[in-house]
This record gives structure tokens, sequence and C-alpha cells, in this order.
């Protein structure tokens, strides 16, 4: 992990973990725009698999170059178990949601229900780790709730009323919106796991394991869902695959090691909230590129979301 932070001196100072989370925001925000469109395209199931394989390339090279390892072969059993762990819940079960989600609700919005991951984060450490939460935190769980609120409810027709309150309905999908959800969940049981199985290890290293493990278990699932053959004729479509591409540089490779990075150079609180502002970084590429319309109520929600994150651990 620390080959990196000793080529680059800029990334050894005081501050290192806090830009390495503010470095993993823009590495997501890359590669949800670049995943959406490759999903859209070729099904979020093939684009979870080859950005995994194409991620677990760009990451060997670069232990190879950094560690001297093609393979993270210096791991202990206990790295190995629980990185693969982090990686089945995150890479498979969390991400399969996400991408998904891509595809009903956009990665905008998909994205700011990740920005739940933090709070879920927290909430899962006091559940099983009896970690105390404060006032505080339980009122910046409520802000983050709040602004996901704002922008995934709306009103229905202001002539139709009930006896106490108006009825509302999703703006979105609620598939769409329960991926979004699963994808926040495994995020941040995936992050847990991997603080606890990294141990001081490599972050480089950590996130080659765990996105072996994806590859696993993605490739277990193409089996029984019969999908290989879809996948190779996938291969052929140019355009879906340098996204691909482009999304797995910045994602597997890049994103997810630069967060176990932030992870270990500071504290996971810190470094979650500075990886949560995706949601309001991802707006201004979202209109442009994909012509999305951003209403002033969504803007806030989203503000509001990433404030309560902040707010909740700051």
């Amino acid at each position: 992990m620390k080959d990196l932070l000793g080529e680059i001196p800029s990334l050894t100072g005081r501050h290192s973990g806090e830009f390495a989370a503010l470095c993993t925001a823009i590495f997501w925000t890359v590669t949800a725009l670049a995943f959406e469109a490759a999903s859209k395209k070729v099904g979020s199931m093939i684009v979870n698999l080859f950005r995994l394989i194409v991620g677990f390339l760009f990451l060997s090279m670069f232990t190879w170059l950094y560690r001297g390892y093609v393979f993270p072969v210096d791991a202990t059993a206990n790295n190995w178990l629980y990185l693969v762990l982090s990686g089945l819940v995150g890479f498979v079960l969390g991400d399969l949601c996400l991408f998904q989600a891509f595809v009903v609700i956009g990665a905008r919005i998909s994205m700011l229900l990740m920005a739940l991951a933090p709070p879920i984060t927290a909430l899962f450490s006091w559940i099983f780790l009896h970690e105390e939460l404060s006032p505080r935190s339980w009122l910046g769980m409520i802000l983050t709730l709040t602004g996901v609120a704002l922008v995934v409810l709306k009103r229905e027709d202001p002539q139709i009323k009930t006896r106490f309150l108006k009825k509302v309905r999703f703006s979105y999908p609620i598939w769409g919106i329960v991926l979004g959800l699963g994808g926040a969940i495994g995020q941040s049981a995936g992050l847990v796991l991997s603080k606890y199985g990294m141990q001081g290890y490599s972050a480089f290293a950590s996130a080659q394991i765990r996105v072996m493990a994806g590859i696993a278990g993605f490739s277990v699932l193409f089996i029984i869902m019969g999908l290989w053959k879809q996948a190779f004729r996938a291969l052929s479509d140019r355009k879906p695959m340098l996204q691909l591409s482009l999304g797995a540089f910045f994602g597997p490779f890049l994103g997810v090691s630069f967060s176990l990075l932030a992870v270990q150079l500071t504290s996971a609180g810190i470094a979650a909230t500075i990886m949560a502002i995706v949601p309001v970084l991802i707006i201004p590429p979202a209109m442009i590129l994909f012509k999305e319309k951003v209403t002033l109520k969504e803007m806030i929600g989203a503000i509001l979301a990433v404030g309560g994150v902040a707010f909740f651990f700051i």
C-alpha cells in the first residue's frame, strides 16, 4: 500500500488519507457514469464480471511493479478469510444490486442512495461491535435519510388528499430504490470486513483478493444463469467494452484500492464522509452527458444527504 505513497510525495503529508478519500470519490463518479452507459447496452451482470476481470489485470500489473508480487501470496490466512468474505458481500451481492440500479433508476440516484453507506456502516458497528452512537450521530443519520427521501419521494396530485396528509408516491421505480439500498448495505458490510481483514496489509493487494473473490462469485452465477454465451457475444461490442474498461480502471483498480488506502491512513468516519460526496459530484456530468433534468428539490436533497453524512461523522 505505502509503495504508492512513496512514489508520490504529495500523498505522504498529514492529510494523505483525506486526499485518498477525495480521489476515491472522483474515481467512483467516473466509474458510475461509465458503468451506467455500458450496463444499458450489455446488461449489468456482464458489466459486473468483466469490470472485475479487467480491474484484476490492472491490479496485478500494479502489484507486480510496486510490490514484486503478481498475486497476493504474502497474505495471511486471516487476510484471505475476511477479504474474500468482503469481496463476496461487497462485489457480488452489493454491486450486483448497485449495477442493476444503474439500469433501473440511473447512476445519479443510485449513487445518492449509496450516500447511506456511511451511516449504515456505523449502524452495523453499533449492532455487532456494540459501539455507542451519540445523539449527534443519530441526528446525522436522520438528516441523510431526509435528504434521500426528498429526492426519491414526491407528492401526488395536490387535489388528492387523505384526511390527515397528502398521498406520496415514489419518483422512481421502487425496485430500483430497493436495489440501490442493497448496494449501500453491501458496501457497508464489505468495508467493515475489509478493515478487519487488512490488518495493516497492502491496500492494493487487499483489493486484489476482494476482486478475485468477486470474479469467483460472479462466475458461479454465470454458470447457474447460463450467461456465458451472452457474455462472450458482448466482447464483440466495442463501445460498451471501452466504457467498461474505463470504469474498471477507475473502479475496481483505483477506486477500491484508494478507498482501502483512505481507511488505513485516516479514520473510517472521515474517509466515508469524503467518499460520500459522489452524489454531488455526479450531478453536473449526469446533466451534460445523459441530459438528465435535475430539479432544485433533487439538488437540495443531494446536498442535504451528503451534509447529513458529514454531520454524522465530523
